[in-house]
Order: structure tokens, then C-alpha cells, then sequence
């Protein structure tokens, strides 16, 4: 008999410097497994309380083993995964009869349960682009017809949802304005609006507003008990009494509403003193300027409060307008205010912003840069 050693050859120095490389190899890999071990741990995850209802996790599992078996006992291995023996030999027999995938519970007891077939041609409709356009109660009578799965709406449905399948229906929207509608200059454009309050009572306060594009400034606000048409000339009455000189008339940016588009609207618009624009109809843009800020004032602020008359709501309102236009700075204004950019008082405030920051981070720096601990020395006792 020939016993063979592949290191027979090699020199001292040579052997040394492959026990070097294996033993860096072997420390590399111990750390790499007591990682591993550390965090299968910390998550407390076990196969023996888990299902694995897929067989090719089950046969990933039992070729991982397999391969491991020519270095680690398979008892160890076993222990290492948190799988029992009987567990794993249940696995191995299946495998070889081809009947890894996991059932709920065994089809003689349950005669009437779907078959794994008809689940995968139920799986394959549901998720097929050619029925995207069906429903999935619909396609369920379809698969009758066609003589697939005999199988009820409800069925279905509950198999999408076991099994998250998602029907490939992904809409294509027509390309929108990144950007929205935007001017260089005070009293260039305004937003026109009316909002539905509800009450605790269950009556309704209907709010109507008017805000400046350039600025977004609160111009007028007015809250009424009832909805009346006659309201909307009213706020554009008294935008118009609070704005500043204007060089041309500003340009009204309002919904179809009827609220917008009454015999009063029209005789103001015939006078010259506005012109009106209706979003989506004349312009492709929208008028989300002013919805924005109904959802701020609705959620950020009168949603907070019980809301159990029109004068609480006016009240209200007339608290976070002020806020609005006179406190609060507007990200699109680099920390200035509505009212700062109405009327051009606010041009030094994002200089002084940067130059603040800058020196807060200066002195940010200079006073961790100075703390010490009980631990740590500080600069001068290391100096």
C-alpha cells in the first residue's frame, strides 16, 4: 500500500508559511461563525418553531447539511441549526419521494381542500399579465368556464392573501409638472378656495380663502354659517382692500366650483379689476397651493381642538393666519416669512440664518472640544 502526503514535498519554510495562511483562514472563519452564533441568539430563531412551507428551503437545508457532514457530526450540525433528528430524517425521506412542499394538514382528513395543482394554476392566473384586466372574483368564474379550478371567489381571495400574490398591475400616469405654477412679483397670482369644516353638532362651516403665489400670503378669510356664492366675491373683495398697489390685476386661480363660476363672480371679473383662470381647464396646472394649506390648517391645527361652533372656528382660524403669515417661516423662503416676502422686509434673513448657523457650529465644536469627564482627560491635562 502507497500512503501519498501532498505537503511531502514542500520545505520547512514553505509548510510554515501554509500553517500561517490556514490558521489565518481557521481564526477569520471562528470569528465569521461566533458572529453568526451571536446573532441566530439575539433573534431567537428556531426551525423547530418554525414552517418552512417551501421545498426548495427545505432542500437548500439538506444540501447545506450534506455538505457539511464531511467536517462536522451530524448531531452537532443538528444542534447548531435548532433542528431536530426526527425532523431532519422526515425531511430526507420526503425528499426522496419528491413531497417536500409543506401542507397545512394531511389531504385524507381534509378530502376537500384544494389540491397543490390546482393551487399553482390558481397561483399562475392570479399573477399572469394576460388576466391583469379581470378581477379576482371574476377570474375565479373565468377558471370554471375554462375548466381549470373549480374553486369559489372567496377561495381565491383568501389564497392571495395566505400567500401575498400580487397581480401585475402597475398603472402608467401620465407625466404631471415637477414643478408647480410660480411668479417673480407680489399680487401676480392668487389661489381661490372653499373648504368644509364639520362640527361636533354636526353642522358644517364653510371657509373661504385667498392666498398670494409669490408670498403664500393669507389675504382674506372669511368663515361662514351657510354655503352662498356671494361669499367668493366677498374674500376677493377683501384681498383686494388688504393687498398692496399692484401694477396690473392680479390673475385669480380658482376651481370650476360653483362657488367660482356664478353671476356675481362674472360681473366682478367684467369690471378689470381681476382676472380669472380655472385650473385644469384653462391652465394644466392645479390648485394645490391653497389645498396644501387647508390640510395644514385642518391637521396641524383646528383638528386639535373641539370644534363645537362657527365662532371657535373663526377664532381659531384667525390664530393660525397670523401664525402663518406674520411668525412661521416658509422652507420655500430660506427661513423667511409669508409676510416678509409680501411685502420685501425680509431679504437680510438668510444671510443671517447661514451666518448664525455657522457660528453656532463654531461654538458647538469649541465646547465639546473643552468637555471633560471623569474618564476621559481634557486637552490641557493630555498638552
Amino acid at each position: 500500500m502507497v500512503v501519498s502526503l501532498e505537503v511531502a514535498d514542500l520545505t520547512e519554510l514553505e509548510l510554515r508559511q501554509e500553517l500561517l495562511t490556514l490558521r489565518r483562514r481557521v481564526q477569520k472563519l471562528a470569528a465569521l461563525l461566533r458572529r453568526a452564533l451571536v446573532l441566530l441568539r439575539v433573534s431567537g430563531f428556531t426551525l423547530s418553531g418554525e414552517r418552512l412551507l417551501d421545498g426548495s428551503d427545505k432542500l437548500r437545508i439538506l444540501r447545506a447539511i450534506d455538505q457539511a457532514r464531511a467536517c462536522i457530526p451530524l448531531r452537532a450540525l443538528l444542534r447548531l441549526l435548532r433542528l431536530s433528528p426526527s425532523r431532519f430524517h422526515a425531511w430526507r425521506r420526503r425528499r426522496i419521494a419528491c413531497a417536500l412542499d409543506d401542507q397545512s394538514s394531511c389531504p385524507r382528513t381534509s378530502p376537500h381542500r384544494l389540491t397543490p395543482s390546482e393551487v399553482r394554476v390558481i397561483e399562475d392566473m392570479v399573477t399572469s399579465p394576460e388576466y391583469r384586466h379581470v378581477p379576482t372574483g371574476t377570474l375565479a368564474v373565468l377558471a370554471q368556464r375554462l375548466g381549470t379550478v373549480w374553486a369559489s371567489a372567496s377561495t381565491w381571495y383568501r389564497l392571495v392573501r395566505r400567500f401575498a400574490w400580487r397581480r401585475p398591475r402597475l398603472r402608467v400616469h401620465p407625466v404631471k409638472p415637477k414643478i408647480g405654477l410660480r411668479t417673480t412679483r407680489p399680487n401676480e397670482m392668487w389661489h381661490i378656495d372653499t373648504t368644509v369644516i364639520r362640527l361636533l353638532d354636526g353642522t358644517r362651516a364653510y371657509m373661504h380663502a385667498v392666498i398670494d403665489n409669490f408670498s403664500r400670503r393669507i389675504l382674506a378669510w372669511p368663515v361662514a354659517e351657510t354655503f352662498a356664492p356671494v361669499n367668493s366675491v366677498a374674500v376677493l373683495l377683501d384681498a383686494g382692500r388688504a393687498a398692496t398697489p399692484s401694477v396690473t390685476a392680479p390673475v385669480v386661480l380658482a376651481d370650476a366650483g360653483v362657488e367660482n363660476g356664478n353671476a356675481q363672480v362674472e360681473e366682478l371679473i367684467i369690471t378689470g379689476v381681476l382676472r380669472r383662470v380655472l385650473a385644469f381647464t384653462e391652465l394644466r396646472f392645479s390648485n394645490s397651493m391653497i389645498e396644501a394649506w387647508w390640510r395644514s390648517l385642518k391637521h396641524q391645527w383646528l383638528f386639535l381642538h373641539s370644534l363645537d361652533s362657527v365662532t371657535t372656528v373663526r377664532r381659531l382660524v384667525e390664530f393660525y393666519v397670523d401664525e402663518h403669515n406674520r411668525v412661521l417661516p416658509h422652507s420655500a423662503f430660506r427661513g423667511q416669512t409669508p409676510d416678509e416676502m409680501y411685502f420685501g422686509t425680509g431679504a437680510t434673513v438668510p444671510a443671517d440664518l447661514t451666518s448664525g448657523a455657522a457660528a453656532a457650529r463654531r461654538a458647538r465644536a469649541e465646547a465639546n472640544r473643552s468637555a471633560a469627564c471623569k474618564t476621559c482627560p481634557s486637552l490641557d491635562t493630555v498638552a
